[in-house]
């Protein structure tokens, strides 16, 4: 699969946009995860710009490929070691304390689903947040089981540890 390949394939679900809304659909496994990233404008910034040019997922080691910056329509081809995970972006987020995107699962995904990556400012700190919902698309996620649910999780904690020293370093 290459990414000139993403624009023709269909999402492979049905529930577009939940995760705008903090929905999970019925029957889908939900992950939420939550990082402080720092403190202060630049750190914002940065996680911001970081985020946004999927400088975050390459750091964490998950390759991405896509046709641009995050916005609604930008298709993004990933690789977790032979397989492809070709996703496009549903919604993006751009407010004075507020930043971020989601994009859900494509045709050829493992799983089917929708994942949010969001940036807040708060009182207290800058804050990092993935909620996810899926399931199993490919007779292997199926297989992985409860396994699978532990790589989202770790992939989850990698994407906030890179995303924090991509806000904190100088």
């Amino acid at each position: 699969m290459r990414l000139e390949d993403l624009p023709q394939l269909h999402f492979s679900y049905d529930v577009v946009g939940s995760t705008r809304f903090d929905e999970t659909p019925a029957g889908y496994h939900r992950l939420e995860h939550r990082a402080r990233l720092g403190e202060g404008d630049e750190v914002f910034r940065r996680a911001g710009e970081a985020l946004l040019g999927w400088r975050m997922q390459r750091l964490a080691g998950v390759p991405f490929t896509t046709d641009g910056p995050a916005a609604v329509g930008v298709n993004a081809l990933g690789r977790l070691g032979p397989l492809p995970i070709p996703c496009r972006v549903v919604w993006t987020v751009d407010e004075p304390d507020r930043i971020g995107f989601a994009y859900g699962t494509l045709q050829g995904h493992p799983e089917s689903g929708e994942e949010s990556f969001v940036v807040t400012r708060e009182s207290d700190g800058i804050y990092f947040t993935v909620t996810a919902y899926s399931r199993p698309a490919a007779w292997y996620a199926r297989l992985g089981g409860p396994a699978t649910r532990t790589v989202q999780g770790l992939a989850a904690r990698r994407y906030s540890s890179a995303l924090r020293r991509l806000a904190t370093s100088r």
